[in-house]
């Protein structure tokens, strides 16, 4: 019998797993795909691949602003797609290392919950029955495919998700993005970028979700400077050969063109086909049900990643396994979500952490904000002729702790941690201000706008 049996092998899945290996435990990991799940082979990895790709296009075309003369740039579609493969395969094989470090047992076939057995659960892959203790369940989650006429008729051909999206060879002539979140405006920003009309569907009356109003809306006019086109307020009726037909606001229909159409409209737990009701773990419409150790109803079982429906992000996967890990191992800790940071690798890059100005609202906190230009800090403008970017600080005023920060510009990917730890660890203004900042860094913004509060 395993100690641990873990069932997905995405980020959740395979950090549980490793993280168990190391501490003693023997674990076993079912993964009927490549190990990695959506987010390394499918989100994450490969769609930073081809954004640098279109960053670096970008540069190239525009390298005059900076003294650099470049002639002939053009982008080269299938190289792209190649070389994200090869990214995805060299980390997808270190992720079986790690796995093979960890002592990790592997099957990739797709298991089945059987029931419960003396001691723990039994599931059933590929032919064959594996006993464990305990169980982590890290099944991730799946595009949304709303039951939009010429949708589901044409998907993966026509229509595309964000698994084919990243195989295109060729850039479309006009795309066509059916939701304006996260995903979708990632591929927004390369198709864009690399010479495609796009056009953007959204229901909602803004872009990126719950992003900060302001922020999301300096994303949009960028991305208009680039020829997207955005149709807020839009709901999608159907897709037809060539065209996706919406309907406007007034309750006209538009009609747009469409050489391919992305479909982004968020994603749903994957609940279905592993034997869940077999032992009757409790979900909702969500995702499975967790405490903030993971636990789900039945003791013994737990649940991480996209699965359980809070945040779906990998790095809130990641901890969410450590947390799960932890507590199978008795070391007390807790899932707290108020410091979870949030990034949209457009360019410029969005970065946020805590709560926005609508959140604080909402939640009656009396807050007080504060933001700068990106141009306050020397090495954005020595690196973005001519651009110009956002940060925005939230504070508790009765506190005058740190409770949001939200930043559009180059770098804010990189440095959104730092204002994650300030939320995380409550700190207030006076005590932020002492913290020693690398100049010149674009992270300088951070302090320049903490200075804009009295203590």
């Amino acid at each position: 019998m395993f100690d641990l049996i873990v069932i997905g092998g995405g980020p959740a899945g395979y950090l549980a797993a490793e993280r168990a290996g190391h501490a003693g435990l023997k674990v076993v990991l079912f993964e009927k795909n490549s190990l990695g799940g959506v987010c390394l082979n499918e989100g994450c990895i490969p769609s930073k691949a081809l954004l640098n790709s279109a960053k670096l296009y970008e540069h190239a075309l525009h390298g005059m602003a900076y003294g650099v003369k470049t002639e002939g740039v053009a982008i080269d579609q299938p190289a792209v797609v190649a070389r994200r493969g090869k990214v995805v395969k060299m980390l997808v094989t270190g992720v079986g290392a790690k796995m093979r470090g960890a002592g990790v047992t592997v099957v990739k076939e797709n298991a089945v919950i059987k029931g419960r057995v003396e001691g723990g659960f039994a599931v059933t892959a590929g032919g064959q029955d594996y006993e464990g203790a305990k169980m982590i369940i890290a099944t991730g989650s799946s595009a949304v495919v709303p039951p939009i006429p010429g949708v589901k008729e044409n998907l993966g051909d026509f229509v595309v998700t964000n698994r084919e999206v990243l195989e295109l060879k060729e850039v479309p002539k006009n795309f066509v993005v059916i939701g304006g979140g996260v995903i979708g405006l990632e591929m927004v920003a390369y198709y864009a970028t690399v010479g495609a009309k796009v056009t953007v569907v959204e229901m909602l009356d803004h872009i990126a979700g719950p992003t900060d109003r302001e922020i999301s809306a300096m994303l949009q006019k960028e991305l208009e400077k680039k020829g997207v086109t955005f149709l807020l307020s839009h709901k999608c009726l159907a897709v037809e050969t060539g065209k996706v037909i919406a309907e406007a606001p007034d309750g006209g229909k538009v009609e747009i063109p469409a050489d391919k159409v992305l479909l982004s409209i968020g994603r749903r737990a994957n609940l279905q086909g592993f034997g869940l009701e077999t032992i009757g773990v409790e979900t909702n419409r969500a995702g499975i049900v967790v405490d903030a150790q993971g636990r789900t109803n039945i003791e013994g079982v737990f649940a991480a990643g996209d699965c359980n429906g809070h945040v779906m992000l990998a790095h809130t996967a990641y901890r969410e396994a450590e947390v799960c890990v932890n507590t199978i191992l008795g070391k007390k800790d807790t899932m707290r979500y108020h410091a979870n940071p949030s990034v949209i690798y457009t360019q410029p890059e969005i970065a946020s952490c805590g709560l926005t100005e609508e959140e604080a609202k909402a939640q009656g906190i009396d807050y007080e904000v504060k933001k700068l230009s990106m141009r306050y800090a020397g090495r954005f403008v020595a690196e973005n002729e001519g651009a110009d970017g956002l940060c925005k600080i939230l504070v508790d005023k009765a506190h005058r702790n740190v409770i949001g920060v939200h930043m559009i510009g180059s770098y804010t990917s990189e440095i959104i941690w730092g204002a994650a730890e300030m939320i995380e660890l409550e700190l207030r203004v006076k005590d932020a201000k002492e913290i020693i900042f690398p100049h010149p860094t674009v992270s300088e913004i951070i302090r320049e706008t903490l200075w804009e509060f009295k203590d």
